[in-house]
């Protein structure tokens, strides 16, 4: 295999140390020998020969994420991946795909195949994700077929339209035919499906979820044969409700980010679940399978699993408490070491689907006749901190001049999402829990569309803040009176081109930012990015409008 960073494996070498036998349960000490990038023996050892101090194991998975949410190019997600001992990803392309199509597919592909990193990337079954937003393009069940057939297509991505799937509706099955005649599984998305809708979804072949935040839904779904996976990331984060079932289940548990911003990536990754898991007393053995084996296993992915002619993917730790990555290997390549990738930044081309005009502050302005109501009360979606799910609230609102504005005092402020594809009218509605005091967020990592959405105190700030995202063809802004920072994000509005490392210090000091004007989100930027995801309730808004999850129709 060759790379365009010009990384080769080492022709023949030995790695020494405690090896980890996750599947028999046992560490011992060993002599593991590589050659041509591949597992040819592993070869115990008397102690006194062998350093005692590191442990090797299978490399980590990341077993559900969106590489674009970590505003990074694949090859640069897998710069700074390796280094905390992942050594290849579930991946959905779904992001890229609803703003390109089929060519943001083959784009992530591409770039990945630039470096020693195992993405295995799905065919995205949802774009677009809803008939209720707009998105930059169309992925049917015809065009579904034929990205399976690609044998860097190792799955079909979450199926989100689980109301779909229950209706059974035929473009939907269709799609999950498709999967299954090629052999490949197929990823769920069904957050609070419980009894026997969620028995009806999964007995359509959906085989797994990363969806559930409590752990009665979690057992809901594994009663019936559903794998789950365990997500924290950097907006949604169910690793404390969820973790205690690895105990019980640990042929079943797996474990994802999901969405991960470049911040979080530079700090940890698979390995800081680890970490957490091990403090709790769960079983070293059920933590290492849900990380490192039942990935590669459920998905059939070409990840060695340290075993002879295995690949060799592995990974070197200095403990197994902080799992502190040594070295890590991809293909006999070594790609980290002590802190530092070993992969060089590959070039990158740009892809993008953007046709926006800037904003005037009239474009904004919510009439009082906007919500016509005998009490005073208008809708508003309450985001929640660490997760993606939102509360629908009926609240008084602030009239000012007959026009419904922000209230900083309750914490009630505008949100407004715009169309990027086309000229448009504005949406807007009202958003509690963001916390600015002053000033406006925008970004156009807006799942599942990514239009642009912002929430600001005042309709000069929104403006602004959202041209500046226009000025970019794509971005994340943050603007106060004379001040603002934003981060372009040329590639599809999502990703930049630049060096990783440098990508998570520009965005840790917009959220910084953020923060500073008042935002107590862990995320703010995150958090912001799931408020027009229309298929996770209770309320949401999407370029078309406000919209209800619950009964999946707009907000009338």
């Amino acid at each position: 295999m060759s790379y365009l960073c010009c990384m080769q494996p080492t022709k023949s070498f030995t790695v020494c140390g405690q090896f980890v036998d996750i599947l028999k349960k046992q560490i011992y000490p060993a002599v593991i020998h590589i050659q041509e990038g591949k597992i040819r023996s592993i070869e115990k050892s008397s102690a006194e020969n062998i350093s005692l101090q590191q442990y090797i194991l299978p490399g980590f998975i990341d077993s559900h994420v969106h590489i674009e949410s970590s505003m990074l190019i694949p090859s640069e997600f897998a710069r700074l991946a390796v280094v905390h001992g992942t050594v290849g990803t579930v991946s959905d392309p779904h992001e890229i795909a609803n703003v390109c199509g089929i060519a943001g597919v083959d784009y992530m592909i591409e770039n990945g195949k630039q470096v020693p990193f195992k993405f295995n990337f799905g065919a995205p079954s949802c774009v677009p994700a809803t008939v209720f937003e707009t998105a930059g393009a169309v992925i049917d069940s015809t065009a579904v077929e034929a990205l399976l057939q690609k044998p860097e297509i190792t799955y079909l991505s979450e199926m989100m339209n689980f109301p779909g799937v229950l209706s059974k509706d035929p473009e939907v099955m269709k799609k999950i035919a498709a999967a299954h005649k090629a052999g490949k599984p197929v990823d769920g998305h069904a957050p609070g499906l419980r009894g026997e809708s969620a028995k009806q979804y999964i007995e359509a072949g959906i085989s797994t979820d990363h969806e559930c935040f409590t752990a009665e839904e979690a057992l809901d779904k594994l009663q019936y044969g559903m794998k789950i996976i365990i997500r924290e990331g950097s907006a949604a984060r169910n690793f404390e409700a969820l973790i205690d079932l690895v105990e019980d289940h640990p042929n079943s548990i797996l474990f994802c980010s999901d969405d991960k911003h470049p911040d979080s990536l530079v700090t940890g990754h698979i390995n800081k679940l680890c970490a957490r898991a091990v403090a709790k007393g769960i079983d070293l053995f059920h933590v290492l399978k849900a990380a490192c084996i039942n990935p590669v296993l459920h998905y059939n992915l070409p990840v060695g699993l340290l075993q002879i002619d295995d690949d060799a993917d592995f990974i070197v730790v200095k403990d197994l408490t902080d799992f502190e990555v040594a070295e890590t290997y991809v293909n006999g390549i070594l790609v980290a070491k002590d802190g530092q990738s070993l992969i060089q930044s590959v070039p990158a081309t740009i892809i993008n689907h953007f046709d926006c005009k800037p904003v005037s502050i009239s474009d904004l302005t919510v009439t009082e006749n906007a919500y016509p109501s005998e009490d005073g009360l208008i809708p508003v979606m309450e985001a929640l901190d660490g997760q993606l799910i939102t509360n629908k609230l009926f609240l008084s609102g602030k009239l000012s001049d007959g026009q419904w504005v922000s209230d900083t005092e309750q914490d009630i402020l505008k949100m407004v999402v715009v169309n990027r594809y086309h000229h448009a009218p504005v949406a807007k509605c009202f958003i509690k829990n963001i916390g600015l005091k002053k000033g406006a967020i925008a970004s156009s990592v807006a799942h599942d569309s990514h239009n642009i959405v912002a929430v600001g105190v005042d309709d000069e700030s929104l403006a602004a803040a959202i041209n500046l995202v226009i000025s970019e063809k794509g971005g994340v802004s943050c603007y106060a009176d004379t001040h603002h920072q934003v981060l372009g994000l040329p590639v599809a509005g999502l990703m930049s081109t630049h060096d990783g490392y440098k990508v998570a210090e520009a965005y840790t000091a917009i959220d910084q930012m953020a923060k500073d004007l008042g935002s107590t989100l862990q995320a703010p930027f995150m958090t912001l990015s799931f408020m027009a995801l229309l298929v996770i309730p209770h309320l949401k808004l999407s370029d078309m409008g406000l919209f209800d999850g619950d009964r999946f129709s707009f907000l009338k």
